[in-house]
């Protein structure tokens, strides 16, 4: 069965700025890992068609191993869509020996105009199921309140 997990917040930023940390290689690696990790971008093809590779490693994997080895999480990230400032689409393949993980995750980031900033709302769809959904949705509210941090602070 198909599941989708949620999680929007709103930032003090115009659409664009929040756009351009979404595809930007340097950007991404500072706010897109959740609390207790850290990400490196091994490759980056920001147009559709194109993609990145993310390695997340858990700073203390011993409550929360990772999927793809005891420390990290490896994902392979397609851009489906780009449509600016409006809208991001991403296929996401996570590496992992475990059947629970496999499958194509698809995650959604709309960006939509709200007084002076921006509300982003990501939904992930095709979720699978050894990804628990409170702690999906609560590691997306993280990198949403990371992205936050990271473009208020350059405004």
């Amino acid at each position: 069965m198909s599941r989708t997990d949620r999680a929007s917040r709103v930032i003090a930023a115009p659409p664009a700025t929040v756009y351009g940390a979404l595809l930007d290689r340097e950007s991404l690696e500072a706010w897109l890992p959740p609390d207790g990790m850290h990400g490196r971008v091994e490759r980056w093809d920001p147009r559709p068609g194109g993609g990145f590779r993310m390695v997340l490693t858990h700073l203390d994997p011993t409550d929360s191993p990772g999927k793809t080895s005891e420390a990290t999480d490896v994902v392979d990230v397609g851009f489906t869509d780009l449509v600016s400032p409006e809208r991001v689409v991403q296929r996401a393949v996570f590496e992992a020996d475990d059947p629970s993980y496999a499958g194509i995750m698809t995650m959604t980031w709309r960006l939509a105009a709200v007084g002076d900033g921006t509300e982003v709302t990501v939904t992930a769809t095709d979720v699978p199921p050894g990804i628990d959904q409170a702690d999906h949705e609560a590691g997306i509210a993280s990198s949403l309140a990371n992205l936050a941090s990271y473009v208020e602070a350059a405004s």
